[in-house]
């Protein structure tokens, strides 16, 4: 098992397509895509990754509600909302692109992938924001939460590079989760779990919250180091516990959105790729520069 998780290690490809360089104005036209590397020029980046969302927009409606509202009592406050369309086979673009004719391209801003890379294939690499959130398409989160994960992320100590973590959580809903699932889903569950905290990452409960605030500096610590894109969440977590990076926890509203994803084949693939993340780094195939993991 060492032998083939060194031999088939590998990095995330980070190469864009050239068509994934540009996003489309209100009017249509082509411009460039800025750089995670530039400095920051709005206060939040909202990212959100949609694969087939077309028919699920609710997410959008109340993100840019909240967003709009928080605008007009603070007009110091700016952001983006970029929505990664992750290689879809509907019409999940052209629902997203409605909201860039709405409200314009400088406050929403529409990445299409040629081809389906999962969620970490969908980074943040073309955000503006001093923040800058994650946040799933399927408005299983508040959106609002975010002051949630905002006010623990402020109460980091993430000085002298400022570089701080703040994670959405769910743990407080497990045991209500618990009696609501089959006894097979709760056994993945479980299993899941276990094997975060056994192979990659110790003291937080939910890696798989799909609500979380990064830093710039810290965005820029992590992303660039991903080698996985379906279960990045873990990894990007890993990375962040290597470089010592404070992460928080906090516990946000959640609802249960039906997964587009076949249970038993994703948290299986899921568990290949967390033994092979440790692997990995274990037996030197992955590396992180001045980086030491801790507990």
């Amino acid at each position: 098992v060492l032998l083939v998780a060194h031999i088939t290690a590998g990095k995330v490809n980070m190469t864009r397509h050239e068509k994934e360089k540009y996003f489309l104005s209100a009017t249509g036209e082509k411009q460039i895509f800025p750089s995670l590397q530039d400095p920051f020029s709005v206060e939040l980046s909202v990212v959100v990754p949609a694969y087939n969302e077309e028919l699920r927009p609710l997410m959008m409606e109340e993100a840019m509600d909240y967003l709009e509202e928080r605008q007009k009592k603070t007009p110091s406050f700016t952001y983006e909302v970029i929505v990664i369309d992750d290689g879809s086979k509907d019409k999940t673009t052209q629902v997203a692109m409605q909201y860039t004719r709405k409200y314009g391209a400088d406050k929403v801003r529409v990445l299409t992938l040629v081809k389906n890379r999962g969620k970490g294939g969908a980074g943040t690499l073309s955000s503006r924001g001093r923040l800058i959130l994650m946040a799933d398409a399927d408005g299983a989160t508040k959106f609002c939460d975010i002051e949630k994960v905002e006010t623990a992320l402020n109460e980091i100590n993430s000085k002298p590079e400022n570089m701080a973590i703040s994670c959405g959580s769910r743990a407080h809903l497990e045991k209500e989760s618990v009696a609501q699932r089959s006894l097979f889903r709760t056994f993945l569950m479980l299993g899941f779990h276990f094997l975060v905290w056994f192979f990659c990452v110790r003291g937080i409960k939910d890696t798989q919250c799909g609500f979380k605030l990064f830093t710039r500096e810290a965005a820029v610590k992590t992303f660039s180091c991903l080698h996985v894109e379906r279960a990045f969440d873990v990894e990007l977590l890993y990375i962040a516990q290597c470089f010592k990076i404070p992460i928080a926890e906090v516990a946000v509203n959640w609802t249960e959105i039906e997964s587009k994803l076949v249970p038993f084949w994703s948290w299986l693939q899921m568990g290949r790729d967390l033994v092979f993340i440790r692997l990995r780094y274990l037996t030197g195939a992955w590396k992180l520069k001045a980086a030491v993991k801790t507990d």
